[in-house]
């Protein structure tokens, strides 16, 4: 149970840490100090960090040690201007994923041994893509939720039905990425653009289901996405209790 203080705000920003600012540019022409006459102006839209909130970001193993090698306070370019950004180690946050992790796992299992309902929470933007032919041609189409996730609810008898009974979510958030150039690869290109399932979407089934993104069958740009840090899901164990359960 929750109490309803514990969803009132304490700190600024705990809704939303960070502010968007509208900025104009100039871009000059080169040797002179004159604007350009073709896409001399422009207008870019900047993130800042509230004051007293930070980025956090994790990274396997071999990562860690190369970092550590390098020393404590390192400093790295951050965002399309390459602002200086200071990158330190977070003891407490990496002890606090952890301990989530454990715990997710652990329902997990017991959701599969059990057949339990579950609900699964989206940490990290959900790329849910796959390829689907059309015409003759291949294209690929993103979702809400995994393709490989059946509804519990089926539409006609064609369907097969699964385990997903239904899902909160929000609208999509686009990613933009970019690529190596075939032919110059010190150069790099605009990337298709996926349109993945916002943070904090959750999605309660009958009883847990693991990603293809996971599985030793998955294309290996499935699994970059994982390995990326993307669709990341924490597993929460019986979200309908029972009449007796309710009572005690």
């Amino acid at each position: 149970k929750i109490d309803e203080t514990a969803w009132e705000l304490v700190h600024e920003g705990e809704n939303k840490p960070w502010k968007v600012e509208t900025r104009p540019h100039n871009s000059i022409e080169e040797g002179t100090r004159q604007v350009k006459d073709a896409d001399g102006y422009f207008v870019e839209n900047a993130v800042r960090m509230l004051p007293g909130w930070s980025l956090a970001i994790g990274v396997n193993q071999a990562t860690h040690q190369a970092l550590e090698k390098l020393g404590t306070s390192l400093v790295l370019r951050l965002g399309g201007e390459g602002h200086r950004a200071t990158l330190e180690r977070c003891l407490a946050l990496d002890n606090q994923w952890q301990e989530l992790r454990t715990v997710s796992q652990q329902n997990y299992q017991q959701g599969v041994e059990q057949k339990s309902r579950s609900l699964a929470y989206l940490v990290t933007p959900g790329i849910f893509e796959r390829l689907h032919t059309n015409k003759g041609r291949k294209q690929a189409l993103c979702r809400a939720y995994p393709w490989e996730w059946k509804l519990a609810h089926t539409v006609n008898k064609n369907q097969q039905a699964g385990s997903l009974v239904g899902f909160a979510t929000d609208k999509a958030v686009p990613i933009s990425c970019r690529i190596r150039d075939q032919d110059d690869d010190s150069k790099s290109i605009p990337a298709p653009q996926v349109f993945a399932a916002t943070p904090g979407s959750v999605y309660y089934l009958e009883q847990p289901e693991s990603l293809f993104q996971d599985s030793a069958d998955a294309s290996g740009q499935a699994k970059r996405w994982r390995e990326l840090g993307y669709s990341e899901l924490l597993w929460l164990k019986n979200p309908i209790l029972a009449k007796d359960e309710i009572h005690d």
